[in-house]
């Protein structure tokens, strides 16, 4: 995979002024069903998260609350977002690696996973990981 297929996902925004509604659905607003929902909260400031690379799992990183940057990288090139919009999503592919930063006081990550957690799908190690992607043996 490549960074050409991860990219920011608008979601249906209703605007009222009792305040504003979004959602997301299955395989109609992202193109994965959805198997497990996760979020990151109370992340200390100068903390990092994630670190890892998913060898078959797709991903829509939201923030929920506060903002956060997302670093991607495919063994080849980088690229940073920055979330700041409960509806938008950061659509990450697998074999991506990915670091979330920058965490602003309250925020919340919240992620929607195409499968049910398994610790054999991550790269957990950059090295073993460029290996790979690389073709290394």
């Amino acid at each position: 995979m490549t960074l050409h297929n991860c990219k920011i996902i608008e979601f249906p925004k209703i605007n009222d002024y009792r305040g504003n509604l979004t959602f997301v659905e299955s395989s109609r607003h992202i193109p994965f069903d959805i198997q497990r929902v996760y979020y990151l909260y109370d992340v200390p400031g100068g903390a990092e998260r994630a670190g890892h690379a998913l060898k078959t799992c797709n991903q829509i990183l939201i923030a929920m609350s506060g903002s956060f940057d997302v670093l991607l990288d495919d063994g080849f090139q980088k690229k940073c977002f920055h979330l700041n919009r409960s509806y938008y999503g950061l659509y990450v592919s697998p074999m991506i690696w990915r670091e979330i930063n920058n965490f602003s006081s309250g925020s919340v990550c919240m992620a929607l996973v195409s499968t049910y957690y398994d610790p054999e799908d991550y790269y957990r190690n950059y090295e073993d990981f460029l290996k790979k992607v690389k073709g290394d043996s």
